[in-house]
């Protein structure tokens, strides 16, 4: 998970973000990622803000072994959380970047793939001119970001719920996430930057989970939110405990039984 240096996924946050929501909103998602590329010849992928590697294990199960897939994020226990699922033979090397200025030279991948991870960089232009350059030629980009607040129940009752508990200024962690979704911004960005053959895919995923409190605990634990409220006088307990009770009244409370959309992006480096 690439993100602002004010904005960490450390401690037990990575644990708490793979078990509770890994299953629940990431998983869907990187199936779609991983089987868009299984048909591509590709001898060495980038993979940009990895997180705790869900992404990363869907691409080597996809793709054959002797691409070489090299994952990347900003936050060393995000990483190591992520190695820990891996062989070392299973040809992933694992390097902490700034997806705004990549440690690889020019013409370096036939792809470059990032599941929910631009919306949290400052410089997203200047992400996608790094992605653009570490590309061969012909080479494809392919991320997804989430859809607006309205299309994300989940993620629109765990922001306002949490804001309740503030008198003033209170986190806005969650707009970071569901906050980059303007189709033309994007798009121009992509053009900008040197891209063509650009694409985006509108992509509805079922949002399940086992329980209302578990799925509240990953919202809530699984993210910098947990640790600011604690910082700010708020129990995350608290927090964990409204945000279930809320999810359970629109979605039920053992199992969950929602939607969730979010926009897949591809473009090539001419």
């Amino acid at each position: 998970m690439e993100t602002d240096r004010n904005v960490l996924f450390q401690g037990t946050v990575p644990k708490n973000y793979d078990r509770y929501l890994g299953p629940v909103i990431f998983e869907p998602f990187a199936r779609d990622i991983a089987g868009r590329l299984r048909d591509r010849s590709i001898q060495s992928l980038l993979e940009i803000a990895c997180g705790t590697g869900i992404v990363t294990r869907r691409l080597r199960d996809a793709l054959p072994m002797s691409t070489e897939i090299i994952a990347t994020d900003l936050n060393p226990d995000m990483l190591e959380f992520a190695k820990s699922k891996f062989k070392n033979a299973e040809n992933v090397r694992w390097q902490q970047a700034d997806a705004s200025a990549l440690p690889f030279p020019n013409g370096l991948f036939g792809a470059v793939v990032c599941q929910f991870g631009l919306m949290f960089v400052p410089d997203k232009a200047g992400a996608i001119r790094e992605s653009y350059r570490v590309l061969r030629r012909g080479g494809l980009l392919l991320f997804n970001v989430w859809d607006s607040f309205e299309a994300n129940p989940f993620a629109q009752i765990a922001h306002t719920t949490i804001a309740s508990f503030f008198d003033h200024d209170p986190p806005t962690f969650y707009e970071l996430p569901f906050g980059f979704y303007d189709s033309k911004l994007i798009r121009e960005l992509l053009r900008d930057a040197g891209f063509d053959k650009i694409e985006l895919f509108s992509e509805t995923k079922p949002c399940r989970s086992r329980s209302a409190l578990e799925f509240a605990t990953g919202l809530v634990q699984g993210n910098p939110v947990g640790a600011e409220a604690m910082e700010r006088g708020v129990n995350p307990e608290d927090l964990i405990k409204a945000i279930a009770k809320r999810i359970s009244e629109r979605f039920g409370a053992t199992p969950v039984e929602s939607t969730m959309r979010a926009i897949v992006w591809e473009a090539v480096k001419p």
